[in-house]
Order: C-alpha cells, then sequence, then structure tokens
C-alpha cells in the first residue's frame, strides 16, 4: 500500500510500499506527483531497475534531457549520466564528483531542467551525502519587506565566472567554452510552473550580480538570500543508501554534494534529468 511519509518538516516525502520497477497505478502515481511539487524531495528506498526502467520511470515525470556531449552518458543508455571514481580500463566511467556547492542545475541555461532523478547503485561506507533545500519554504519565510525588495529583480548566471568557484582544482575555460558559455539572466524569484508558489532562484552557478543594480549593493543581498536559505529548517542531508533513489524538483530545490575518499572506495551513481512537462496522457488530475 502506497505510504507518503514527510521526510522532515521542511522539506522531501519518503515513498514508501511501491516497487518502481513494478509498475505504479495512475492513480497512486498522480499522488506521488503531488507529492514531489508539494514538497521538492522524492526518496524511494531499497528500489533496483535497470538503466531501461530507470529511463522509464523518469519518463512519468516528463521528458527527458540527454547529455548529448558528455563522455560520461551511460554506453547504452545516453540518457543516464553517470557519476562515480569507478574506473574501467584506467579510464573513469563517470563524473568522480561535481556539485559540492548549493547549486540548481542547469541554472546557466535559458531553460533549466525541472528536475533531477538520482538512482545510487554503489555508494561508500561514509561520506557521499547529498544536501537539499527547500527554496519555497525559504521563499515564504522572507520577510515582507525582502519579498517586496526582490520579487521583480533578475540575477546574472555566469558561467565562466563561476568555474574556479565551483571547481578551483579544474583549468581556466578554455576559448571555445567561454565562448559557448553566455550570460544568462534569471529571476531571483521564480514562480513555479504547476504550483504558481514562488521559491528562491539565487542558487546555482553563481548570481554575480542583480541586472540594473550596482554589485556593492546585489553581492550582499545574493549572498544574504544563499544563507537564509540552507537553513536548517529548510534543509535535509540524505546518507545514500544502495537502491535509494532522489527525485528532486530544480524549480523549487537547491542541493549539493559532499566530499568522500574516492581512492578508499566506490561509489555509482546513475542520473537522468526531467527538462519538460510530465505526459498528459499520464497526468491524470495533475497537470
Amino acid at each position: 500500500m502506497l505510504e507518503l511519509i514527510p521526510i522532515t518538516d521542511g522539506i522531501g516525502t519518503e515513498v514508501r510500499g511501491v516497487d518502481v520497477a513494478g509498475g505504479i497505478s495512475d492513480r497512486d502515481f498522480d499522488r506521488i506527483y503531488q507529492a514531489w511539487i508539494d514538497t521538492t524531495v522524492l526518496l524511494f528506498r531499497g528500489q533496483s531497475m535497470t538503466p531501461s526502467q530507470h529511463i522509464a520511470f523518469t519518463e512519468r515525470f516528463g521528458e527527458i534531457y540527454t547529455y548529448t556531449r558528455s563522455k560520461f552518458n551511460h554506453e547504452d543508455h545516453p540518457e543516464i549520466l553517470i557519476l562515480s571514481n569507478v574506473t574501467r580500463d584506467g579510464k573513469p566511467i563517470g563524473s568522480a564528483y561535481s556539485g559540492r556547492v548549493w547549486h540548481t542545475d542547469g541554472h546557466y541555461l535559458t531553460e533549466p531542467p525541472v528536475g533531477s532523478m538520482l538512482y545510487a547503485r554503489e555508494v561508500p561506507p561514509v561520506g557521499g551525502d547529498t544536501w537539499f533545500g527547500n527554496m519555497i519554504a525559504a521563499y515564504e519565510a522572507l520577510p515582507e519587506r525582502v519579498k517586496e525588495r526582490i520579487d521583480d529583480l533578475k540575477v546574472i548566471i555566469s558561467r565562466v565566472q563561476s568555474r574556479p568557484y565551483n571547481y578551483p582544482d579544474r583549468p581556466a575555460p578554455t576559448a571555445e567554452e567561454r565562448a559557448e558559455w553566455v550570460d544568462v539572466s534569471q529571476p531571483l524569484v521564480r514562480v513555479h510552473e504547476v504550483s504558481g508558489r514562488k521559491a528562491v532562484y539565487a542558487g546555482g552557478n553563481v548570481p554575480w550580480r542583480i541586472e540594473g543594480m550596482p554589485e556593492e549593493e546585489s553581492a550582499p543581498l545574493v549572498t544574504f538570500l544563499q544563507e537564509f536559505s540552507v537553513q536548517p529548517r529548510f534543509t535535509y542531508r540524505h546518507k545514500w543508501r544502495p537502491g535509494d533513489i532522489i527525485l528532486w524538483d530544480n524549480r523549487s530545490a537547491m542541493h549539493r554534494a559532499t566530499y568522500y575518499d574516492h581512492v578508499a572506495h566506490r561509489r555509482l551513481m546513475h542520473r537522468t534529468t526531467v527538462t519538460g512537462r510530465r505526459p498528459q496522457t499520464q497526468a491524470g488530475t495533475v497537470s
């Protein structure tokens, strides 16, 4: 029997009583989908799914975005991005680490993905946890004067400027990358397309400045919003177990990875990314 259990008072729902590979009725899936919209993170424990089943389950939430240029796509299922320190024939099969600062996936894209699904296949005994933050709850807790100040503002996301901040051990962007990675303007407050609720949207590849505002004024404002949004009451730290699946809503969540000993321990995660609306044929009562 389907059970929907709050993970914390401020974020997330654990989904119990379902086998994601064995099929979920439309009625139950409607409830699961609504919990995702309402609480921004879904957790399924003790699951087992093949890459094909992973793709099929993801597609119930929306169209999949494929990282067409990634050398770490699954060799038989390019819809799946591999996050791992495992090597094969002396070469890494996936990205050993990423996202160790608070961020929103695809914040630097003009149309960021709506969600990401991460499936744990192998996890280290210590470390490699993932933090999640509810940005709708953070926005709703802001003082009214701050809401009024930020509701119509936009931030400039600079992928080039954020490289040394996000990945200090990686080389500077190449000339080709600089030409491709153009700055993108995003709303500082995002209105969720399904729920209509507002969320702080100041995470991501470092919103370096607010449009039309001097940097000495915009930097403290952005810093305040980011620090306010990751207070314990809005966040959850997930300690992974093999068979865990987490789906988070990029429209209303930030997340960040934590360190693990990638020399002593193996970690293998499969990720899919949702970029489009939920298929209308499966929408049920939720659109």
